[in-house]
């Protein structure tokens, strides 16, 4: 009997405060990936790295009275995601305000490299 290796998904989430009805989504998939016994990367780019800020993250939600996005995020983080958040040139980060869900700040190469190498990507 052969061992099947497990699907690799990159989820690319590049929604961020200004559409928070989007903002859950890419989570939510990605927890039920995970739970499918896929290997899951959700990769925040664009205004969707505003996502790992702490404030932002513990006060966002995608609809009126729902959970915050954080909530999100752990479920995601539980079922064994990944998080990583792209590097922006010039643009100074402050660790202390990145939530601690966050896996690693990672480069645009390291992006390419994933997009070129994973069985699926979704851009969420």
């Amino acid at each position: 009997m052969s061992e099947t290796t497990a699907q690799r998904v990159l989820i690319l989430v590049s929604s961020g405060p200004s559409t928070p009805a989007r903002c859950a989504a890419p989570f939510h998939i990605a927890t039920l990936l995970a739970c499918m016994d896929a290997e899951v990367v959700l990769y925040l780019t664009g205004e969707g790295t505003q996502l790992a800020r702490r404030e932002v993250a513990e006060t966002l939600r995608a609809v009126d009275g729902g959970e915050p996005l954080l909530h999100f995020i752990g479920q995601a983080k539980q079922a064994g995601a990944r998080l990583l958040m792209c590097r922006q040139p010039g643009v100074a980060v402050d660790p202390q305000a990145l939530i601690a869900e966050l896996d690693e700040i990672s480069s645009g190469g390291e992006l390419a490299q994933m997009i070129l190498e994973y069985d699926k990507v979704l851009s969420l």
